[in-house]
């Protein structure tokens, strides 16, 4: 059993922020579909009835990594914290064997019997 005692806190940060950014990229288009709907729903038309779904839209995924962000540094030092004070998360690993692998394909280097006779060598 392995036990994870403290976490880097950046670390975690960064990750949620961008995971969150990403979430903020998926539901764009839902805020611009119910921007064009308000816009139309709306009793008067005004030309930037539905510039308010638009900017929403355009500045959500910045606005949720930024949320992201910092929920994940907080969770991160409130792990922290919590994990010096009752203990941290058990993990149980498993280990493989290592494997030789080698980055291209080994082809042995051809013999000298292969290679010809020696008389075509000029001299």
């Amino acid at each position: 059993m392995h036990i994870v005692k403290s976490v880097g806190v950046m670390s975690i940060a960064k990750i949620m922020g961008l995971v969150y950014a990403c979430l903020g990229l998926l539901l764009a288009p839902f805020f611009l579909l119910i921007g064009l709907l308000g816009s139309m729903a709306g009793q008067q038309k005004t030309p930037f009835a539905g510039m308010f779904g638009v900017i929403f839209a355009l500045f959500m995924p910045v606005f949720y990594g930024v949320i992201g962000f910092l929920a994940g540094a907080i969770g991160g030092l409130l792990y922290n914290l919590f994990a010096k004070l009752v203990g941290g998360f058990e993990l149980e690993l498993e280990v493989e064997p290592n494997r030789l692998t080698a980055p291209y394909p080994i082809v042995p280097p051809p013999s000298p019997a292969a290679a010809g006779p020696a008389s075509n060598f000029p001299g």
